[in-house]
């Protein structure tokens, strides 16, 4: 790396360190302000804040890495041109391109960081900060959030229940409905109860513990050749039932609060279950395109604040929330199509992407190199 590039480096990472910094700060006092009496009136102790906004700021670092991003290649590229370094550099023969290429690099390599903290960092705290807002904040709709659930079993079977307790552990208002190997559209079996118990520790013969559901005061259905017989029991355990009330509690959980491989694989079983995953195919094809906006804002930035030397500190802050806040309002705009199933997810996560990029390389071509 040359001198050049070490000193734009160090330059924009001071720039963007600061201005991140900045923003998580004002973020963070702004909603404090916002949100005090919640947390008075729910007689929450000072720890239960504290850590509830340390698990909210990997959320406001992802949204305010793209801003900081924007604000330190203006603040960089302004000061080099106020201080006539940009000019010395040109006359040297260093084109505007020769200068962008260093905060292209720190950009990516920002970009692949975010990456990382959207698909991991950042669902682990929000599961933390969600579980905050419904234990202590009673914020949140957790109740519908755990009525109607539907999954897949298998290939032939599929569940239903009206209501889960993750406290109790208890299912209640459960239909297991068995189909045909040879046609899915065959009913076999069906098993209907009003509750569901997840057994921990059920001791055998051998003294091995077996985990599982328990049906209870329930009635089971069997059908052949248009013929049903019908029997009832005061408790049935459940078979070749896999799931866990870890995994319903899974199942139920808000995108947000997914890692990568979860919410693929979240996506995968609704698709299987028959449910238009359109929406959630949105929000993870988002995880993947949004870090990408650093590098869009340094196209924005840079060029900009070269042809504009002496725009001083307050525009170039003004011009940073407005590109954000643009692209922002067009990102979610675009959302709310492809949660539609309008038009393809990927494109849909990708487009603001597409077209802000076609426009930073505009507005780097019609600078002055």
């Amino acid at each position: 790396m040359k001198i050049l590039d070490r000193y734009i480096v160090r330059q924009f990472m001071v720039s963007f360190l600061f201005g991140l910094i900045a923003f998580l700060l004002i973020f963070v006092l702004v909603d404090a302000m916002e949100h005090l009496d919640d947390f008075i009136d729910a007689h929450a102790p000072l720890k239960i804040v504290v850590d509830y906004y340390i698990a909210f700021m990997p959320e406001i670092i992802k949204l305010m890495t793209p801003v900081a991003v924007l604000l330190g290649s203006l603040f960089v590229i302004g000061r080099l041109s106020t201080n006539s370094e940009l000019t010395a550099m040109k006359s040297s023969g260093v084109s505007l391109y020769r200068v962008l290429s260093p905060f292209l690099v720190v950009a990516f390599l920002i970009s692949f960081a975010s990456v990382y903290l959207n698909g991991w960092v950042v669902p682990r705290a929000n599961a933390k900060k969600y579980n905050i807002e419904r234990t202590v904040l009673n914020r949140g709709n957790e109740i519908s959030s755990r009525m109607n659930i539907f999954f897949q079993e298998g290939p032939r079977r599929i569940v239903s229940v009206n209501y889960f307790d993750p406290q109790a552990n208890v299912a209640s208002h459960v239909s297991i409905q068995d189909f045909a190997d040879s046609d899915m559209t065959v009913l076999v079996r069906r098993f209907d109860a009003p509750r569901m118990n997840w057994i921990g520790s059920t001791s055998t013969s051998n003294a091995i513990p077996i985990p599982g559901w328990t049906l209870v005061n329930g009635a089971m259905r069997e059908f052949e050749d248009g013929t049903q017989h019908i029997s009832f029991f005061d408790t049935l355990r459940i078979g070749k039932l896999s799931l866990t009330p870890a995994d319903i509690e899974k199942k139920q959980r808000k995108p947000d609060e997914m890692e990568y491989g979860d919410l693929k694989e979240f996506i995968q079983n609704q698709e299987r279950a028959g449910q238009d995953v359109s929406r959630w195919l949105v929000d993870f094809h988002s995880k993947l395109s949004f870090p990408f906006a650093s590098v869009i804002m340094v196209l924005f930035g840079v060029p900009f604040a070269s042809a504009r030397p002496r725009s001083g500190l307050a525009l170039g802050f003004g011009i940073s929330t407005a590109v954000t806040f643009i692209y922002l309002a067009f990102m979610k705009v675009s959302q709310v199509i492809g949660y539609n199933g309008d038009v393809n997810p990927l494109l849909t996560a990708w487009l603001a992407n597409l077209i802000f990029l076609a426009a930073g390389i505009v507005n780097m071509i019609r600078v002055q190199k």
